[in-house]
């Protein structure tokens, strides 16, 4: 069993109840959001995020510093272009969980459930 799955340090004290809080922070953005589900396939430069999400290249590169910050994103250098990949499973897993949670609130099959029922 994965040491994830046991969920250990997850009760009502656990200790890393202020960084979880800090890390919804980090999501609590259109764009930050965005650029995790652009992310979930693999690594994307910049400009191709910017072009995915609809923002500058500018303001992209704001957003992917803060998720750099909360160690979502790393960043790697290839030449004169920065490509970003999620660090780890965990950011894709919230957010898309989070999505699902957003179906539920506005539709009563949400469309993840009506997906997994015809499979």
């Amino acid at each position: 069993m994965h040491a994830d799955s046991q969920e250990h340090g997850v009760g009502v004290d656990s200790p890393y109840v202020d960084l979880v809080v800090e890390v919804f922070s980090l999501l609590a953005d259109p764009t930050r959001v965005r650029i995790v589900l652009a992310l979930r396939d693999g690594e994307l430069s910049v400009n191709h995020l910017a072009d995915l999400v609809e923002k500058s290249p500018t303001s992209v590169s704001q957003h992917l510093a803060k998720l750099r910050w909360g160690r979502i994103v790393r960043a790697r250098q290839d030449g004169t272009r920065v490509y970003y990949s999620l660090v780890d499973e965990h950011a894709r897993t919230l957010v898309t969980q989070a999505v699902y949670q957003a179906q539920h609130a506005l539709e009563d099959v949400p469309a993840h459930h009506r997906t997994h029922a015809t499979s």
